[in-house]
């Protein structure tokens, strides 16, 4: 029996035995804690690997953690160091992450968490660590778990539990090592993410002047001069355009996480939307918001589709005008909290508030000349581009990872 897809050319068969007769001993300290021992927990040392910080393919470091010192490993590990690429399997709460040591420290191997020691002439250890976590194992080993909704494996389960392995180590090693390059990838793509995220947010607080103050901390190259403080009426315009009843248009919905459309066109009726009603048309490169907020903070969304859209009637639309640039209005806006403090919004009841066109472009707000706008808004658009771009990759990455661990393993 072969997996649909193999290295190579060749199909070699696969053999099934039991995941213990690959396994020389179990790492299994569960139900030891520092006061059995006589010792406490420490803010530094060891760091002790538990269920709260083994996560699926990786150990999180920045996860709240124990740590033992020099006494607490001694007399909790004793001989059994872990080494690097060892794999650690969380055996409850949660079920079944699977994560290798990523390097030559020392661990303590805590709460809910065991070690394997492989027979190194069966199986590899990338191997291993790819195989469970694979769709067909986690189920079997749900199957075999205990407990309602708090899953848990014991060491009886797992003698239970056969699995489908090459015979051939070369083979072994070669899946482990692609799974290998591909959480490497992924942790990179997560790390770029996280970087750009950060970066956003960091001048997003530094390049736009805090209220009160004229200029901001932080300046592209070239630009100078305090920044005027205008009514938002003198940098947009108004766009009114009612659509009732006529095709050819998707249904977009403006939210906190942006505009989404809520079906694929204007005639499919999706379920949900009463098509008599009258819509706002947003032309590409529009910018529309929701004009309810319950905590008085609202979001700014532009039309990035490839087409124009439509949204309720009650979501005022507007553009920018010659005395600004679109991308740095919605920086602008959607990075300030002035709106907390802006009086003119109508109160609905208890915390909702509604904002109208009329009292949003009464607003004040500071804005530099059109050539800085410009390139402020260039500077976020890129780094935005660039966040999406690795949540995209991402999510194909993760994708195919998800769709490999399916089809090579029987």
């Amino acid at each position: 029996m072969t997996p649909k897809f193999v290295f190579g050319k060749e199909k070699n068969d696969w053999i099934k035995r039991p995941l213990l007769s690959n396994i020389e001993k179990i790492l299994d300290y569960r139900g030891r804690t520092p006061k059995k021992l006589g010792l406490s927990w420490s803010d530094t040392g060891f760091l002790a690997l538990s269920a709260l910080n083994v996560k699926n393919g990786y150990i999180d470091f920045n996860a709240d953690a124990n740590y033992g010192d020099q006494e607490l490993y001694n007399r909790w590990m004793g001989d059994n160091n872990l080494h690097k690429g060892q794999v650690v399997f969380t055996t409850e709460a949660p079920m079944g992450n699977v994560a290798q040591i990523p390097n030559d420290a020392l661990y303590i191997l805590s709460q809910r968490t065991i070690a394997f020691e492989v027979k190194h002439h069966l199986i590899r250890e990338d191997f291993l660590a790819t195989l469970l976590r694979s769709p067909k194992i986690f189920n079997e080993l749900t199957s075999l778990s205990s407990g309602g909704t708090a899953k848990g494996i014991s060491q009886k389960s797992l003698s239970n539990l056969k699995i489908s392995l090459p015979a051939l180590l070369d083979e072994q090693s070669a899946i482990g090592s692609l799974f290998r390059t591909l959480d490497d990838l992924l942790a990179s793509y997560k790390n770029n993410l996280a970087n750009y995220q950060s970066l956003k947010a960091t001048m997003l607080s530094k390049m736009f002047p805090k209220d009160g103050e004229a200029v901001p901390e932080i300046r592209l190259d070239g630009f100078e001069g305090e920044w005027e403080v205008v009514n938002l009426g003198t940098l947009i315009e108004s766009y009114d355009e009612i659509i009732s009843g006529v095709s050819g248009f998707p249904i977009a919905t403006s939210s906190r996480k942006g505009l989404y459309l809520q079906n694929d066109y204007f005639e499919g009726g999706r379920t949900g939307i009463d098509l008599t009603l009258d819509f706002h048309r947003v032309p590409i490169g529009y910018v529309t918001y929701r004009h309810m907020s319950d905590d008085s903070i609202f979001k700014f969304n532009k039309n990035n589709f490839e087409t124009d859209v439509l949204v309720s009637k009650e979501y005022p639309v507007f553009i920018n005008n010659d005395n600004s640039d679109i991308d740095f209005l919605l920086y602008h806006l959607n990075n300030s909290r002035l709106f907390l403090r802006f009086s003119t919004m109508q109160k609905l009841g208890g915390t909702r508030v509604r904002l109208y066109y009329k009292n949003l472009i009464t607003y004040k707000l500071a804005v530099p000349t059109v050539k800085e706008q410009q390139a402020i808004g260039s500077y976020f658009s890129i780094l935005d581009q660039l966040i999406t771009s690795y949540r995209e990759k991402i999510t194909q990455l993760e994708t195919l990872k998800k769709k490999l661990l399916q089809d090579m393993f029987i």
